[in-house]
């Protein structure tokens, strides 16, 4: 019902609480209130008539709303769950991220150290290239004096064939005389000592020139052993470098995964934030019904209290039974207790002013105990949530209350009996099934109906206990 139409009912019914109250006087109160009340009576039906599709409407929008509701919180927990999955994948992302990064830096790690192998490889070449030069160059030098002796040697035994001296034995066979004896003597030993001389030396340049071709070969086969290990650490880099750069196309990829799971959670995130809105634009106006629940309870009381003054000689008159009989034969199953509970279209903590009793459409509802029908109408303007109700006032100074009735079957004034049937189940009203909400009240305050029974069980949740 929109603010204009709730305005316009609540200025209906104060003008017609007006005409009501206005012409009342001490002294005549209890004759011209019992005329005034059937008139007030047939305003009440004649208003909740003109009302009735309004009511209805009002009633198919609170069901979307609580359907909408109730999507939207479903929706929202799916988003919600969503998200959770979405912060895991990225948490996981950043995990593989880190992973990747940290075998990025070992690979790192190892080109550099095959780097630096690469160096120290480099210099260590470069200082045999050096050495082996070095050693080539005094090689060289050694058999080009080696050569030079042994030329030397040849020419001297030339020299003496040619004078036809080839051995120092020939050259002291051919003295003639003792003296020239002693003088070759004297001249084969400078002879021998010079070849021995010339020998040796050739002998120490030959054993030089062999360590010397020893070393080169040393060098140069370690030469070729560095030159190996370089072509290898070279070889060993390259592929570290290609895993490097493998891992660091798989980091883009995850850190593009991971800005998209980013930004899928910013759109979750804002579309849950949206269906909070909603959800609690929702909650508002069913606050907002909470709150005109609560001033629909109070005019209702305000109303029987009224009527109950002004029908108080008639409840007097009737006699009232010791104990309440149940209003709904064979039906002792209890949906909802009297007190506090979770308003089953808010989902917040409320008060229930009854009990709520379970029956199929048009179950016949008996009246609790004898008395006086004080109130039999469509709730309207401030307690429209009764639907259609009806209320016996007793002589005991308790009262009963039928609500949300398909049908009554009781006028106002009316006179009951303990079982007379003064409805039928329905569902009108602030309802979510077809039920009868019962309520016992004492000198006007609400009390619990059940402890007023026995036998009685309560379902919820799929479960029946025992009541009492």
């Amino acid at each position: 019902m929109t603010r204009e139409k709730r305005l316009w009912v609540r200025i209906v019914s104060f003008v017609v609480m007006l005409a009501l109250l206005l012409p009342l006087s001490p002294v005549t109160v209890v004759e011209e209130v019992r005329a005034v009340t059937q008139a007030d009576i047939d305003k009440l039906k004649k208003q909740a008539e003109d009302l009735a599709e309004q009511r209805r409407s009002v009633q198919e929008k609170l069901a979307e709303a609580r359907a909408e509701k109730s999507e939207l919180m479903e929706q929202k927990a799916l988003l919600e769950e969503d998200i959770d999955l979405i912060r895991q994948t990225i948490a996981s992302i950043e995990e593989r991220i880190e992973s990747i990064q940290a075998q990025i830096d070992s690979i790192q790690s190892q080109v550099d150290a095959l780097q630096a192998d690469i160096a120290e490889l480099d210099d260590r070449i470069a200082d045999l290239e050096e050495q082996i030069a070095r050693k080539q160059s005094q090689l060289e030098d050694t058999e080009a004096k080696e050569a030079r002796l042994y030329e030397l040697f040849c020419q001297r035994v030339r020299l003496m064939e040619e004078h036809g001296q080839v051995s120092y034995w020939s050259i002291l066979f051919s003295s003639d005389s003792f003296s020239d004896l002693l003088d070759n003597l004297l001249m084969v030993r400078e002879f021998m000592a010079y070849d021995n001389e010339i020998m040796e030396e050739l002998e120490e340049l030959r054993q030089t020139i062999s360590e010397e071709k020893a070393s080169l070969e040393e060098d140069q086969a370690q030469l070729e052993q560095a030159r190996a290990e370089l072509q290898t650490a070279k070889e060993e880099q390259e592929k570290a470098k290609q895993e490097q750069e493998a891992a660091r196309q798989a980091q883009e990829e995850a850190k593009q995964e991971q800005l998209a799971a980013q930004q899928e959670l910013e759109s979750q995130e804002a579309e849950v934030e949206k269906l909070i809105a909603q959800v609690s634009a929702t909650e508002q106006e069913l606050e907002a019904e909470e709150a005109e629940l609560s001033r629909s309870a109070s005019a209702a009381d305000s109303e029987i209290r009224r009527m109950e003054r002004e029908l108080a000689p008639s409840i007097s008159s009737v006699q009232s039974e010791g104990s309440f009989a149940w209003p709904l034969p064979g039906r002792t199953t209890l949906t909802s207790l009297f007190g506090g509970r979770t308003d089953p279209i808010t989902g917040k903590p409320a008060t229930h002013t009854g009990i709520d009793i379970p029956a199929p459409k048009g179950t016949p509802i008996h009246c609790a105990k004898s008395g006086v029908v004080t109130v039999s109408c469509m709730g309207s303007g401030g307690y429209w949530s009764y639907g259609n109700y009806v209320v016996v006032s007793h002589s005991d100074g308790t009262s009963t209350l039928y609500a949300h009735m398909g049908s009554r079957a009781v006028s106002v004034g009316d006179t009951v009996s303990q079982g007379t049937v003064v409805g039928y189940v329905g569902l009108t009203g602030r309802t979510t099934g077809y039920h009868l909400h019962f309520e016992v009240r004492i000198n006007g305050s609400r009390t619990d109906p059940a402890k007023y029974f026995s036998g009685l069980s309560y379902r919820k949740n799929g479960r029946t206990v025992r009541l009492n």
